[in-house]
């Protein structure tokens, strides 16, 4: 599994902590004012169901592993057999490295070197840092290569509130649209209006046992470009999923077999995605990064205990 590297601060009188894995760079953990704000699992077991990973170059899917570099197909390596899909990037085991630390913060690097369907080299970094609006994560992605290359970022935590069960949760997801997708998990094309639908979590619903593994779009803008997700509690506690204007798609996927701690547990994902499954092949929010150049992207995970946002 890794080093893992412990973040703690006290700020505006939150205590907040967390624990950030070298594999994956996965967000293990996160607690503010003790409320445990990410789903848990043993210590002797590496990041189940991709539990807080880091998802570079691409997350979620790409058909077939297939895709079109200037005409050229490129074929990247199946690793999700199922549905014959390459799935969540090629960093998800790699061992980072730590480049710097305070009491407070991490940023681990990584490098993509050319491989099988990808035949690019990058530079990447995540930085975890603890603030008084919660967990911050920049991304930071650099082209070394000579070729410009198609780049999205994601990450995937499962969100909790304590120990609140998830189906006694309300989601609010403030997005338009929910993507169609195929029989392989691969968008089809269709952006379909939420409004009048059992996705429509504008207002929030609550988890119940529902099943998803669903993607929204267009989502609802703050000021700044930004959008904001919440789990919430009938106390009237929340956490909040922040994602800063490059992040245009939120995937939200629950399971009933979570292996936490104590045994399987009911979890839910809530992964922002710069670009959905497919983006190689539809180029939906695609990010093409010049040689040299480099990008950018955070969000983060916030709490509130009912009486105004932390």
């Amino acid at each position: 599994m890794g080093e893992q590297f412990e973040l703690s601060a006290s700020i505006n009188g939150a205590r907040q902590f967390a624990v950030v894995s070298q594999v994956g760079a996965a967000l293990r953990r996160l607690s503010i004012d003790d409320v445990e704000l990410v789903q848990d699992y043993p210590a002797t077991i590496a990041a189940p169901s991709c539990a807080g990973v880091v998802l570079v170059p691409w997350p979620n899917r790409v058909a077939g592993g297939k895709w079109k570099n200037q005409g050229r197909e490129e074929q990247l390596l199946i690793t999700e057999p199922k549905l014959n899909n390459a799935i969540h990037g090629l960093l998800r085991h790699h061992a980072y490295s730590r480049v710097a630390s305070t009491d407070s913060s991490v940023t681990l690097a990584a490098n993509i070197s050319p491989a099988p369907g990808y035949p690019f080299e990058l530079a990447t970094t995540v930085h975890y840092q603890l603030l008084a609006e919660g967990l911050s994560v920049t991304h930071r992605l650099q082209n070394l290569g000579t070729d410009t290359a198609p780049v999205a970022i994601g990450a995937h935590p499962y969100l909790r509130l304590g120990e609140v069960p998830i189906a006694e949760l309300e989601l609010e997801v403030n997005a338009e649209v929910r993507l169609g997708l195929d029989s392989s998990m691969i968008p089809t094309g269709e952006a379909i209006p939420v409004a009048g639908t059992a996705f429509d979590y504008r207002e929030g619903q609550l988890l119940g046992q529902v099943a998803l593994d669903d993607v929204w779009a267009q989502l609802i803008r703050d000021a700044d470009g930004g959008s904001r997700h919440y789990l919430r509690a009938a106390d009237g506690r929340h956490v909040e999923l922040r994602m800063d204007a490059n992040f245009g798609f939120l995937q939200a996927y629950t399971t009933a077999s979570f292996p936490g701690t104590n045994g399987p547990v009911h979890a839910i994902a809530l992964e922002p995605m710069t670009a959905p499954a497919n983006a190689f092949n539809s180029g939906q929010g695609l990010h093409q990064l010049q040689s040299g150049q480099v990008w950018e992207a955070s969000w983060g995970i916030g709490y509130s205990s009912g009486g105004g946002a932390q």
